[in-house]
């Protein structure tokens, strides 16, 4: 078993739900007990049926039901007959022993299922056999006496039968179910049986069974299936509350398949090296190879080396075995359900099943069986591709071959937009290629090999990988090494580095590049000084930049380069910037169609960035998001989800959302939906989906605080995640927490960026927004000694703006409406304290202000924040119909959001609301569409998979609703929401 299993059901509650509903266990049975169902619950060994019955069991002991458990055992060929019901027997006889007396009188037989008589076949010497103390029994007076002594408990509370792994059961446990399941109670009796599906193999006599106990009127079979991959990160979450890296997440989630009893196995040994499996597991999985024979032995072992699939002519060729013994060897492996037949293919039915038989193989025995799995796909016996030849090879020590197929398989991944695929097929050349040996009589041209492999991990969005390896293969470049390979790598390099974090200066690097291009007109000079021009432009030298990109722009059209000439016009259009902001726009629109037309997906997305930027600048919102989605849509068509420019889209678009209050689509753009992108991206996505969160009340502090491992890497996740840390610190009174953190990210991005960058004003009214808060649990001294850091904290901010350098001098209303913000939160802390307080009509007109810059950036949240701030000080001020204007506008905001903190801060301030006839305005749309599945008495698991959302999430949003219906549970906000008119139809 599990070293640790989680004591919360994960996932299961669409099932239980089905299951109680079925039985007639809980409050949807009514009032008054119901005869009880039947239901035959299946799935895999591990899938989680016990910890559902063990629900089930408890719902039922809630809702005043006994509950009596039996369960069958493996004892092979000599199973005990009635063996699940003797312990029945024995449970009830300690619970109810006059009720088994009364029975036992009536039917005698009954006596012989009693713990330690379970051998009913046997006779006793002497006995009357009238008596029932002896003697040949009769099936019928057993079954009977069963049936009564069930209907007997029934009469004084109902019952819940429970038979477990009926895959084990004897044929006469299973001629008593058939009798049990055929004749209806009159009371309410209710039985659930249990059994593993995959244990019914074709010839295991319960399939046979189920299939007419299926037609059995009143039998309803629920098949358990494996748990979604949002549920299985929820169980190791459970098993794990300290967390796993996301790569050891992922492997769990990949490898268990939904498998509650693998998930925790694998989470158990989640410390240990490799993709191994765990002993105990791996123990537990081969049992299953000791029904074979040796021939399907040997097909399961064979099949094995290939992973997860294989061909029928791949175990021809290699298993050995002639075309009879192969045919009855898969014959027995698929009716055993090891493996499963597919046209004309197999495959484990679980993967971890093949793991567990490649990891019992003998290392030469691996090797041996590798090899001839090389030899028939270059034989062509079997086919293949050539990333199964390069594994083959690898693990069969034929490294030149795998060599040679890795860079095929490769280029096979970038031709059909697989970045992640791609990269790795090209670092395993680049890994087999670090043998001098190798590499001297290879042809394969390294510099070429580096460069694919660079930008192959760029597009799969690691360009911090991607940079450190093309450093790496720098520096094992041979001083012999011809110059253009060290031009084309530098190259690639600054093109890389123009889009990540860095403290290096690309301009030198792309410069360097440059000069040791070859001289005269080729491709690769052409490439030089388009990625030159680029790094020029993104470092703000724009007029080189435009010498440089109107050269670069006349060699590429002079040869015909068309995806370099609009790389070239992209990088010229964006610097346009300089001008009015409508000639930049026609110029990206115009590169947007020219990169269409040369197919340079590259330079396209780039040119649709940078116009979904222009109209963010100026808070054109919905002119920004049409861009952004465009190119978020373009990179999925391509295959480059997470490429630059791409990943860049999604996290100003889901910004952006979050700015205008669509904080539902912030949590859709931040999920993953199964997708595994590296770590830096998924920080990024993480803490904007975080914002989200927190603005709804959850304390997200320390999860934020992860995130500080990128800061350095990415400014992107600093920005999002150090505010984060800054409001938690201000909500629980941390006024020095709050400073350090923006000294600490201050620090950060003074080394990445420069020390005046323009986010510097947003962190300083956040950090002084957080002292304000706590100031009433000050002394005077600290109150005092906080002022000085305010000041400096406010003077920070006003160096940014007078150091603010933008080629078209625009100062947004973003800046604005941050730089006011700092301003009168300073005035606020001042105003607590006494120290160098502001008269009362400045403080009162600069808060106005700060409104108005707020509602000119649209920012929905910050502006409901600065009016819940602002009508506190109206109130203070004895401006009490100004306070409740403000304190209204605020508070619909905060509902309609979810963010209850606002709400708590407006109560807390003494503004309440106008009670109104109709709260529709209130809830969400997504809130709506739950209410609406919660009105129809949808689960929460089922919600959850209806929407496509984790059972968690859903659990927030009843929640929400709840509290803005001011109901005391599901039913009374179904009933409000159908009298108000909240709900469609």
């Amino acid at each position: 078993m599990a070293a640790h299993t989680s004591r919360t059901l994960v996932g299961r509650d669409a099932e239980l739900t089905e299951v109680a509903s079925s039985l007639g266990v809980g409050p949807s049975g009514g009032g008054t007990p119901q005869p009880g169902g039947v239901v035959l619950l299946s799935g895999d060994a591990g899938v989680g049926k016990t910890r559902l019955l063990v629900e089930l069991r408890d719902l039922a002991f809630t809702e005043g039901w006994q509950v009596f458990a039996g369960h069958c055992l493996d004892f092979g060929d000599s199973a005990l007959p009635y063996l699940p019901f003797s312990e029945v027997l024995g449970r009830i006889a300690a619970d109810l022993p006059d009720v088994v007396e009364q029975v036992a009188t009536q039917y005698p037989a009954l006596t012989r299922l009693q713990p330690g008589r379970r051998v009913l076949g046997s006779t006793t010497r002497g006995a009357d056999s009238s008596s029932g103390e002896g003697g040949a029994l009769d099936r019928a007076d057993l079954f009977e006496a069963v049936h009564t002594l069930l209907e007997t408990v029934g009469a004084l509370t109902p019952v819940l039968l429970v038979i477990e792994d009926t895959h084990w059961a004897d044929q006469s446990t299973r001629d008593l179910l058939s009798f049990l399941f055929s004749r209806p109670f009159d009371g309410p009796v209710a039985v659930i049986a249990s059994y593993r599906s995959d244990d019914l193999h074709r010839r295991h006599p319960l399939r046979r069974q189920v299939a007419e106990w299926s037609r059995i009127r009143g039998v309803q079979r629920v098949a358990l299936p494996p748990l979604n991959d949002d549920s299985v990160r929820e169980l190791i979450a459970e098993l794990v509350p300290e967390g796993l890296a996301e790569k050891e997440l992922v492997g769990i989630v990949d490898r268990a398949e939904g498998n509650a009893f693998f998930v925790e196995e694998l989470t158990s040994a989640a410390a240990g090296p490799g993709r191994w499996v765990p002993d105990d597991l791996a123990d537990v999985l081969l049992v299953r190879l000791d029904r074979l024979d040796d021939a399907a032995r040997l097909v399961v072992r064979t099949a094995s080396v290939s992973g997860r699939r294989v061909s029928h002519d791949m175990l021809a060729a290699t298993s050995g075995l002639d075309a009879t013994a192969l045919d009855e060897g898969l014959r027995k492996a698929v009716e055993m359900n090891i493996l499963l037949a597919q046209d004309t293919r197999y495959s484990f039915r679980h993967a971890l099943l093949g793991e567990a038989v490649y990891d019992d193989l003998l290392p030469g025995e691996r090797v041996r069986l590798h090899a001839r799995y090389v030899e028939a796909l270059q034989s062509g016996a079997a086919r293949g591709t050539a990333a199964e030849l390069a594994r083959h090879a690898r693990l069969a020590m034929d490294l030149d071959t795998a060599l040679s197929a890795s860079v095929q398989a490769g280029d096979e991944a970038a031709m059909v937009a697989g970045p992640d695929e791609a990269a790795f097929h090209y670092q395993q050349a680049l890994e087999l290629l670090s043998d001098p040996r190798r590499c001297e009589r290879s042809e394969i041209e390294v510099d070429k090999l580096v460069i694919a492999a660079a930008e192959a991990l760029s597009e799969s969005g690691d360009p911090q990988r991607a940079v450190a390896l093309i450093q790496e293969q720098l520096d094992r470049l041979p001083d012999d090494a011809p110059p253009r390979w060290r031009s084309r790598m530098l190259t690639a390099r600054a093109g890389i580095l123009i889009v990540v974090d860095t403290d290096e200066d690309p301009t030198e690097i792309s410069a360097e590049a440059l000069a040791l291009a070859p001289e005269g007109e080729n491709k690769w000079r052409a490439r030089a000084l388009t990625v030159h021009a680029r790094v020029l432009a993104g470092m703000g030298r724009y007029e080189e930049a435009q010498t440089v990109g109107m050269e670069a722009l006349a060699l590429n059209e002079r040869l015909d380069l068309h995806r370099l000439a609009s790389e070239a016009i992209t990088t010229l259009s964006g610097l346009k910037k300089t001008g009015p902001k409508e000639g930049l726009r026609e110029a990206l629109v115009e590169a947007v169609a020219r990169a269409e037309q040369a197919d340079a997906i590259h330079a396209e997305l780039r040119a649709r960035f940078l116009l979904g930027r222009s109209f963010e600048d100026w808070a054109e919102f919905d002119q920004s998001e049409e861009w952004f989605r465009s190119a978020i849509d373009r990179a999925v068509g391509a295959g480059l989800t997470w490429a630059p420019y791409a990943l860049e889209s999604r996290v100003q678009l889901s910004w952006i959302r979050w700015v205008r209050g669509a904080w539902d689509d912030v949590l859709d753009l931040t999920h993953l939906h199964g997708e595994t992108p590296p770590p830096i991206p998924r920080a990024i996505l993480s803490s904007l989906r975080m914002s989200v969160e927190q603005g709804r009340g959850a304390d997200v502090a320390a999860e934020a605080r992860k995130l500080r491992r990128f800061w350095a890497r990415e400014g992107a996740v600093a920005i999002h995640s150090a505010a984060l840390e800054m409001v938690q610190a201000g909500r629980r009174g941390d006024a020095a927490g709050a400073v350090q953190v923006y000294d600490d990210v201050v620090t950060v991005l003074g080394r990445t960026w420069h020390e005046w960058f323009s986010a510097r004003i947003r962190f300083g009214a956040i950090a002084v927004a957080a002292v304000a808060r706590s100031m009433a649990d000050m002394s005077a001294a600290e109150r005092a000694a906080y002022v000085d850091k305010v000041e400096r904290i406010s003077e920070d901010g006003h160096q940014v703006v007078q150091r603010y350098s933008d080629p078209s001098g625009h100062w947004g209303p973003e800046g604005r409406a941050w730089k006011k913000r700092l301003d009168a939160e300073t005035l606020r802390v001042r105003w607590l304290t006494g120290v160098g307080a502001p008269p009362q009509d400045v403080l009162v007109e600069t808060w106005r202000e700060a409104v108005t810059c707020f509602e000119d950036f649209g920012h929905v949240h910050e502006l409901a924040q600065v009016r819940t701030t602002y009508a506190g000080i109206l109130r203070a001020t004895g401006d009490t119909a100004g306070a409740r204007e403000q304190g209204d506008l605020a508070r619909e905001v905060a509902h309609r959001l979810g963010a209850q903190p606002l709400l708590d801060e407006l109560k807390a301030i003494g503004s309440t609301a106008v009670r109104s006839e109709s709260t529709s305005d209130s809830l969400t749309p997504r809130e709506t569409e739950i209410l609406t599945l919660v009105a129809d008495g949808r689960s929460n698991g089922e919600i959850a998979k209806q929407l496509f959302i984790s059972a968690k999430t859903v659990s927030v949003h009843v929640s929400n609703i709840l509290a803005k219906l001011d109901a005391s549970g599901r039913t009374e906000a179904a009933a409000i929401a159908r009298r108000k008119g909240l709900l469609p139809g």
